[in-house]
């Protein structure tokens, strides 16, 4: 399948799992060229129901039916197994089929300046402060971001310039169909481990990421990551690095407001070229902010929009969002699903006022739970109690080798107050019990776990 598929709008295009935040912002993107464009998930939601609205035909339930000889092209998710009953009637009636990463980078081709985001942590808060940056210099982009960001009022937009600002995920290496001007690679750690064999086969994979880039093109990596080192050795690019410890661009002078949120100086070499103020909190917001700083010079943003961009970011939902308050209780939400993480935004809560801070943790899928156990463990130190939510399953089945039981206990055993509750309803009567004006309630997870904030402050 070429690009010229891409450009020719009578087409229609058919996703298996649109309701996905990427597969529904690709639907969006191709309804608002001019497509015919269908799709089914499992059940709605607000972004199949947004779909719809736009003119989508939404199908909830996946089943051979949905598939007829009048779609051109069939485009699926890698957690669309084998055996779905749609992907078997397109393949019988011989309707291309592609899979999303493959689709995206097809989409890409249509772009002069192609900004891809990857990293195993700060993804979409680094995608959405550039894609604020990016619309303070009015460059028309189109954006893709794997959250929900208000100053798009969704997860995509749909631009008219050379400009596509997205994120790059590792995942099954998805990104390596992607075709990248600016490569951006923000931190390199232990996850997917249900697919990747090990850290250095996760870093090879970013190796390969990182080989895509053109000649003419810029890998923009974070210095401070030791892992970086044989990324930059590998590729024949321009290369800026970042980091707080080191890199070509550096944040220097780093003080904290009241709520944690970071004002710096940033430094070329020894030039002071911009100084900056956050209004999202923690240490991990200032590396994620000099990536989207270095690839906003790249393209000659003026300085004056880059600050106003960074200034203007008030972070994406689901991404440290203060849910509001009932009776001085604060209720945050954070989709932090691996360790470093979760620590990165304990740390940064423990800077926000506070008498104790309550956390609700619901682990994300039983392979990465298994894989990455010990350093679940060790990362609630700083909480005052924490609860935790049955195992999110996702694409997965309980194989009965791990459970939120077993880890609570291992936790406890640390000294955090530690307990496993099996619903969501019975997690807010025990928090209901618990809580006091001043503290803080955050619920950590990439499932449905923020559904307990939003119960607790209804």
């Amino acid at each position: 399948m070429s690009f010229d598929f891409i450009k020719d709008k009578h087409k229609k295009v058919h996703f298996i799992g649109i309701g996905g935040i990427s597969m529904s912002g690709l639907a969006e993107i191709l309804i608002k060229k001019g497509f015919k464009v269908s799709g089914s998930d499992m059940k709605s939601s607000p972004l199949t129901d947004k779909l719809s609205s736009l003119g989508v035909e939404i199908y909830i339930g996946q089943s051979k039916e949905n598939i007829n000889s009048d779609i051109d092209l069939v485009v699926y998710t890698a957690a669309i197994s084998d055996d779905n009953p749609e992907l078997l009637m397109a393949k019988e009636l011989n309707i291309p089929i592609m899979i999303r990463a493959e689709f995206l980078g097809q989409i890409m081709k249509g772009h002069k300046y192609n900004i891809a985001i990857s990293g195993t942590h700060g993804k979409t808060t680094t995608t959405s402060m550039l894609s604020t940056i990016a619309l303070s210099a009015n460059l028309d982009p189109t954006i893709l971001v794997g959250g929900e960001l208000d100053i798009i009022n969704g997860n995509v937009r749909v631009g008219h310039s050379d400009y596509f600002i997205t994120e790059a995920c590792e995942y099954k290496r998805s990104f390596l169909k992607f075709f990248p001007y600016i490569g951006v690679i923000l931190n390199i750690d232990k996850d997917h481990l249900d697919y990747y064999k090990d850290i250095d086969d996760i870093e090879s994979a970013f190796i390969k990421f990182a080989k895509l880039i053109p000649d003419n093109g810029y890998l923009v990596c974070c210095s401070d990551d030791k892992k970086m080192k044989d990324i930059i050795s590998s590729v024949s690019c321009n290369v800026i690095t970042y980091g707080i410890e080191s890199g070509t661009l550096r944040a220097k002078n780093i003080s904290y407001d009241e709520k944690g949120c970071a004002t710096f100086d940033v430094y070329k070499s020894d030039e002071l070229i911009l100084s900056v103020k956050l209004n999202i909190p923690g240490r991990h917001n200032i590396l994620n902010s000099l990536a989207s700083i270095a690839s906003s010079l790249i393209i000659d943003i003026p300085k004056g929009k880059i600050t106003e961009g960074l200034e203007n970011f008030k972070g994406a939902h689901r991404r440290f969002e203060i849910k509001g308050k009932k009776d001085g209780i604060t209720v945050i939400d954070d989709y932090a699903h691996h360790p470093t993480e979760i620590k990165a935004t304990l740390n940064a809560v423990q800077n926000y006022p506070h008498k104790k801070v309550y956390c609700v943790f619901q682990p994300h899928t039983f392979s990465r739970t298994l894989s990455l156990y010990k350093e679940f463990e060790a990362s609630f130190d700083k909480v005052d109690e924490l609860v935790l939510a049955d195992i999110y399953a996702a694409r997965e089945k309980d194989t009965h080798e791990v459970s939120s039981t077993m880890l609570a206990k291992s936790i406890a055993d640390r000294g955090v107050p530690c307990k496993n509750i099996h619903d969501f309803n019975s997690i807010v009567s025990y928090l209901k019990g618990k809580l006091k004006s001043g503290d803080i309630l955050i619920t950590i997870g990439a499932g449905d776990v923020f559904k307990v904030g939003d119960m607790y402050l209804q």
